[in-house]
């Protein structure tokens, strides 16, 4: 399995923890706006489960459809991976996330690293969405995302059984670019 260790604590100084589940899974995917993402480990969210939806209503301009997010629902979980980031890339961050329109929150989720460790990380959370299903595109990145990292096998058929809505357009030329990649590379 690739990447399941988690590093030491070092360094964490001048860093942070994220714990991503949704199109930052995939590295190319979080380093377009975060070069300093750093692959830490995979963990697990207990207690949560993974959604999909448009904050107020609102269908995302770059994904054509709903996005990811998290909530409390006790017995079950969400796998994800935690990148440790510079804490020069908090703001690009939270910008990616819509911070500052409202769309997510920014919260604290202690997650449990596949061997056994608890780790507080960043997370983000949407607030006030109505649930929609995810463009084709989108699932795609976060299921390409997910089996980069080797999140658990279970979870990665869960993710691909995700019913996604029908767009058919174009999403961004660069997330369109890294989805091309991606297929040449698994073919």
């Amino acid at each position: 399995m690739a990447n399941s260790g988690c590093e030491d604590g070092r360094g964490l100084e001048e860093t942070f923890l994220y714990f991503a589940y949704g199109s930052n899974l995939l590295t190319e995917r979080i380093h377009l706006r975060n070069p300093s993402a750093t692959f830490y480990c995979v963990a697990r969210l207990q207690d949560f489960k993974l959604d999909f939806g448009n904050s107020q209503g609102k269908t995302s301009q770059t994904w054509h459809g709903g996005i990811a997010t998290i909530f409390q629902s006790p017995g079950d979980e969400v796998w994800g991976v935690v990148w440790k980031m510079n804490k020069s890339n908090l703001n690009s961050l939270d910008e990616q996330e819509g911070v500052k329109s409202g769309i997510y929150v920014v919260i604290e989720v202690k997650v449990l690293t596949q061997e056994g460790r608890t780790i507080t990380c960043r997370s983000y959370l949407m607030t006030n969405y109505k649930r929609a299903p995810p463009s084709p595109q989108y699932k795609k990145v976060i299921c390409m995302g997910a089996k980069e990292n080797g999140l658990p096998l279970e979870y990665q058929e869960k993710l691909k059984a995700i019913e996604p809505n029908n767009y058919k357009g174009k999403v961004s030329e660069e997330i369109e670019d890294i989805i091309k990649r991606g297929e040449t590379q698994t073919h």
